[in-house]
């Protein structure tokens, strides 16, 4: 436990910020998931949206970095498109 008054602030603002960082990490997951698991490509497309909106939330607060988020979609993309191949 920290002993100064700026210690604890600092302690303070880190859990702070882990729990947020936490829902922005679980947000963009969750919606990844839901894409995966949509089964038409209509369906995918929509959920898509919202998924690249958490990823960008996530690039923007620093959660994941730029380029990580821009691949993750890419890829998402990628299997929405395949499911109309099919």
């Amino acid at each position: 436990m920290p002993n100064k008054s700026a210690g604890k602030k600092a302690l303070r603002q880190s859990k702070k910020h882990a729990t947020e960082n936490l829902l922005r990490k679980e947000a963009f997951r969750g919606a990844i998931k839901k894409v995966l698991k949509s089964t038409t490509v209509e369906e995918g497309m929509k959920l898509v949206v919202q998924a690249q909106k958490a990823l960008d939330k996530a690039a923007k607060t620093g959660v994941i970095k730029k380029n990580t988020a821009a691949r993750k979609l890419s890829r998402l993309m990628a299997k929405v498109h395949a499911l109309g191949k099919k």
